[in-house]
């Protein structure tokens, strides 16, 4: 079988990226595939220029004279407005091909918005118009169930949860190393410092806490900016603090390294465009804790008590509160950490995310008239 695979691939590495090119690697060795790389090469989201409006016109040019080669097509759809517009056109230039398509939302926030007319009641029947036709819908978790079920019938739309990436496991004996030294407690922001990650707020609650909690905890921050001034105001900002360090973009061993010494990871997200995070089944990975909020599908995976912290969106008070628990019960955060860990291994490996994204696009294939 040959697919038509339409996603972003790195870079920049994005969690929707970094999803595309594990899924990506392993198709390639069970099927001929045809790609049209979606990526943008800026983190912000939309049109942001004049070019990006050709740009796009051309990735659907090469779709429409692709679409009959293929039997079937992979599709990670868009969240923003722009973004939406563009997979409209995408969908009319594979009409008479949706029900061999397959979409998969990456994110959840922002395609909710859109389906439920808050973007415009025009905007929500379009995507009815095409949604019902496709082959398959595919979300992260079951709180994205509901963002297609006006529009797509229940048995066409698949739960497959992110993954951790094999390399970043660690095994018990390395977990319970890490954790018989707890100081500085070591916390970890692993993400691209995007307007609403959080980021913000995990400075404010390290600033809020006591003088002498402040010293037994070193905060990481690892990601891209939008723009160099954000990343200036931010440099600015941290600077007199040593116990907060930022390294940039990180991957491979550097990347590793961080999570290996993080005994808590810390996504307290209310982004936009936020689906099921990555990082934080990578934090389990790696035997972490994790501080985060009910924002978007993070609680389809995330237990509050029972997997790290649960903290309110937007609040460095709490995120304060959770940080002084965590140095507090260092033994509690150990039994979570290998509880997490646990759970990676059994729940959310490469493995069985991209055997069951194969699994339903040869069902969309055979299904097909």
């Amino acid at each position: 079988m040959s697919v038509l695979f339409l996603g972003p691939l790195p870079d920049p590495v994005t969690g929707h990226s970094l999803a595309c090119q594990v899924f990506y690697d392993e198709l390639v060795r069970h099927q001929r595939v045809e790609v049209v790389n979606l990526n943008k090469s800026e983190f912000k989201q939309g049109i942001s220029s004049l070019g990006r409006i050709f740009e796009v016109l051309g990735m659907v040019g090469r779709i429409w004279r692709r679409r009959h080669a293929c039997e079937a097509i992979y599709f990670t759809i868009s969240e923003s407005l722009a973004g939406n517009l563009k997979d409209l056109l995408i969908y009319l230039a594979c009409f008479w091909r949706l029900s061999r398509m397959a979409i998969h939302l990456h994110g959840g926030a922002g395609m909710r918005e859109i389906m439920l007319g808050r973007r415009g009641r025009l905007l929500r029947s379009l995507n009815r118009f095409f949604l019902r036709r496709l082959g398959a819908v595919i979300v992260l978790g079951q709180r994205h169930v509901g963002i297609f079920t006006d529009s797509v019938p229940r048995k066409r739309i698949h739960i497959v949860a992110n993954f951790a990436q094999d390399n970043l496991f660690l095994d018990g004996v390395s977990i319970d190393r890490k954790f018989r030294r707890v100081m500085p407690l070591r916390i970890l922001f692993l993400s691209n410092l995007l307007p609403g990650k959080g980021h913000e707020e995990l400075v404010d609650a390290f600033l809020a806490l006591d003088a002498a909690t402040r010293d037994t905890v070193q905060i990481d921050f690892a990601g891209g900016f939008e723009a160099e001034d954000q990343k200036s105001v931010f440099l600015a900002r941290i600077g007199g603090h040593p116990q907060l360090r930022y390294h940039g973009t990180v991957h491979g061993a550097a990347k590793q390294l961080l999570f290996r010494e993080a005994h808590v990871f810390c996504l307290p997200t209310y982004y936009a465009y936020e689906g099921q995070p990555i990082s934080i089944l990578e934090a389990y990975a790696s035997g972490c804790a994790v501080i985060t909020t009910d924002h978007s599908g993070i609680f389809d995976i995330f237990v509050d008590g029972v997997n790290g912290f649960g903290v309110a969106k937007r609040s460095a008070a709490e995120l304060r509160v959770a940080i002084e628990k965590a140095v507090a019960q260092p033994e509690r955060l150990h039994a979570i950490a290998r509880k997490n860990n646990e759970i990676a291994y059994q729940y959310y490996r490469t493995s069985r995310h991209t055997s069951e994204l194969i699994t339903i696009i040869n069902k969309v294939q055979e299904h097909s008239p």
